[in-house]
């Protein structure tokens, strides 16, 4: 994300900080006995913790090599400021790991949230995920792909997941058909040079596992891949009777699909609230 960016949220400080009625309690290990700090999360949580509430959490993007959970607080305030608890974590990225161990941190923490979260006023049966960029891929790929909760220890809870501009759907697709840029290089260091892990790191290739809803977010001036692949994953959920929306944005970027939620009103937080409350 550009420095302008960081400059706009520093900028909106102080209104949000203003807001009150929303309690937070940061960096807090999801693996056990953990020190790395990618492996720590934020909640954000409305003051009446009494009356249990459906729970969000964010994986954020950033080309799985970049990215952190303080970057999004505001998203965070602005769910809970909604009468949702909000979840945003860290995660391993790249070079270091690939896109397993990500995955594996991804579910982890989604475990730790299962657990602990009725402490903070959320229902651990209401779990809904929502990913942007390369979140939007390890959102997807957890609760596609079985192993990663399995690894965890629990069955999946998830119980809707939100891709806000998901890159990464089908990296085979994308790694053998787009012409290899300065990103390229980096991609790989997250999926390696193999081919079938390319596959294999795809949640396009796992939509027989689907088994709860799909919220899908397209902004009109995004990336070509990313909207022909959130189509082709619309178009394969339909048809196989699972359910799915899709929704396009006008006038939005890839980054401005993010962006834009700074704002408490804009209109992503009604189409994500809509979404959950008819979350089974």
């Amino acid at each position: 994300m550009k420095a302008k960016y960081f400059l706009l949220i520093l900028l909106l400080t102080s209104f949000f900080e203003l807001s009150a009625k929303v309690l937070t309690q940061k960096d807090i290990p999801y693996r056990e006995n953990s020190t790395d700090i990618r492996n720590l999360l934020d909640v954000y949580y409305p003051e009446n913790t009494e009356e249990a509430k459906d729970v969000f959490v964010f994986i954020h993007g950033g080309s799985w090599n970049s990215g952190k959970k303080e970057i999004y607080w505001w998203l965070g305030k602005n769910m809970a400021r909604k009468n949702v608890v909000s979840v945003i974590i860290n995660y391993s990225l790249s070079p270091e790991s690939q896109y397993e161990k990500m995955a594996s941190d991804c579910a982890m923490a989604i475990k730790w949230v299962r657990d602990s979260i009725a402490r903070y006023g959320g229902r651990a049966d209401r779990i809904f995920v929502m990913g942007h960029s390369a979140g939007g891929h390890l959102a997807a790929l957890i609760n596609t792909d079985p192993r990663f909760f399995v690894s965890a220890g629990i069955p999946n809870p998830i119980n809707g997941v939100i891709l806000n501009d998901g890159f990464g759907l089908d990296m085979y697709e994308y790694l053998t058909v787009a012409e290899p840029d300065e990103r390229t290089e980096e991609f790989l260091d997250a999926f390696s040079r193999n081919q079938e892990t390319w596959k294999t790191a795809s949640p396009m290739y796992y939509l027989q596992n689907v088994m709860k809803p799909f919220l899908v977010f397209v902004g009109d001036r995004t990336y070509p891949a990313i909207k022909l692949q959130s189509k082709r994953l619309y178009d394969e959920l339909l048809k196989a009777n699972k359910s799915v929306e899709l929704k396009y944005i006008e006038r939005k970027r890839h980054k401005g699909m993010i962006i834009q939620m700074i704002s408490k009103k804009n209109q992503m937080y009604d189409f994500f609230l809509e979404f959950m409350a008819k979350g089974q």
